[in-house]
């Protein structure tokens, strides 16, 4: 059984969400994992499992898109995580794929780094970190993603990375993974393949990405697929285990959880959207961003209209409490907008500028408990 050292289970259970759960960015959080394991000069943190830190060699894996709260519901599909050393520990706002692995990659808060969120206001336009494009196309040689992130990755050092072979070129691997040597994989099996292979070359530390979760939580919610899609995984962690060198250890986490959002699709009331110019974020943490002057009068509409489904909040109100770290850049406070909704109900606000090749059944971006908790489990060669 996994043994909670942040947040037992019982307790995320009656968490009532009446407030955010906000990112433990001195303690328990991803964007202290990789400093714990690679920065000698930082003290060994409680929440991190003595197998991990006495490693000779250790793989970070990153499950994108598992959550604490969908794991523990789930106990019996995945034994093998489940029979790991380890607990909860807290995610970073937004709980969204791009800025949590820059956060983990980088050891920073989101407010350091710069990377604010799925969708980024950028000059006017709206950036898509994780593509790389604004409306008018590739956006690589406009904004230089070392540029617009220019935090070295992983404590400056250049370890392998085990990751999509098509993932090696894009624009956000330049933002968050600069200078690092990929290893690419184009399905599972393969991914452990080529961490067999780094690791038999003596890799001392290899960071380990898989997207499997997240993409099959957005496009069918958490049932049946998800179930299938956790077992799977949990088939992948055991086979990772299999390939490890003794004295070796990997340590589990994801960037974000989920919550199954269906067809709960709210379009912004046209008295907000009467105040607006242009919309950045995501479903469920939702930036509007102002037209001159009308800064108050969104932010009261907002509130009035949207208060029932969502934590309303200005922009000086999420940097005042924290919610991007101590340090809030210049660079990054710009990418933020004026007002943020941010889902505490099972629903995602709509804006037809952010839209896929399907409806996104689970979403997350939020600050609820079942998006900000994820596992750091830690598991030693077999």
């Amino acid at each position: 059984m996994l043994l909670a050292v942040a947040c037992p289970t019982d307790q995320l259970e009656r968490t009532v969400v009446d407030k955010p759960v906000l990112p433990d960015y001195s303690g328990a959080c991803i964007s202290n994992i990789v400093p714990a394991l690679l920065d000698g000069s930082v003290e060994p943190p409680p929440w991190l499992p003595d197998p991990a830190l006495d490693a000779g060699q250790v793989v970070l894996l990153v499950l994108d898109g598992l959550g604490w709260d969908q794991l523990q519901d789930r106990q019996h599909l995945a034994p093998t995580l489940c029979s790991m050393q380890g607990g909860p520990i807290t995610s970073v706002s937004p709980s969204t794929t791009a800025t949590a692995l820059t956060s983990i990659a980088t050891g920073l808060a989101p407010g350091e780094h710069g990377v604010m969120g799925y969708r980024v206001a950028v000059d006017h336009e709206v950036l898509n970190i994780l593509r790389w494009t604004t409306p008018v196309g590739d956006a690589r040689k406009r904004i230089h993603p070392q540029d617009f992130q220019p935090n070295p990755a992983f404590c400056s050092q250049r370890p392998c990375i085990v990751t999509k072979a098509e993932f090696a070129t894009s624009g956000f691997s330049g933002a968050h993974l600069a200078e690092v040597r990929f290893r690419g994989y184009r399905v599972p099996s393969t991914m452990v393949v080529e961490l067999r292979q780094a690791l038999k070359a003596g890799e001392p530390f290899v960071y380990v990405y898989y997207d499997g979760i997240d993409k099959v939580a957005h496009e069918y919610g958490l049932a049946q697929h998800y179930d299938a899609e956790l077992q799977a995984v949990d088939r992948l962690v055991a086979d990772i285990l299999s390939v490890l060198p003794r004295g070796a250890a990997v340590v589990v986490t994801a960037d974000h959880g989920q919550v199954d959002v269906g067809d709960r699709v709210i379009d912004p009331s046209a008295d907000v959207l009467a105040h607006v110019s242009f919309q950045s974020g995501e479903g469920r943490f939702r930036w509007l961003h102002a037209r001159p002057g009308r800064e108050g009068a969104l932010l009261e509409a907002a509130q009035a209209h949207h208060s029932d489904t969502a934590w309303v909040v200005s922009r000086d109100q999420t940097v005042d409490e924290g919610w991007w770290g101590e340090r809030v850049t210049d660079a990054a406070r710009q990418r933020l907008g004026d007002v943020a909704l941010v889902a505490h109900e099972p629903v995602s606000f709509n804006d037809a500028a952010d839209s896929g090749p399907f409806q996104l059944i689970g979403r997350h971006g939020s600050l609820t408990p079942a998006e900000m908790y994820v596992p750091l489990l830690v598991g030693e060669a077999r």
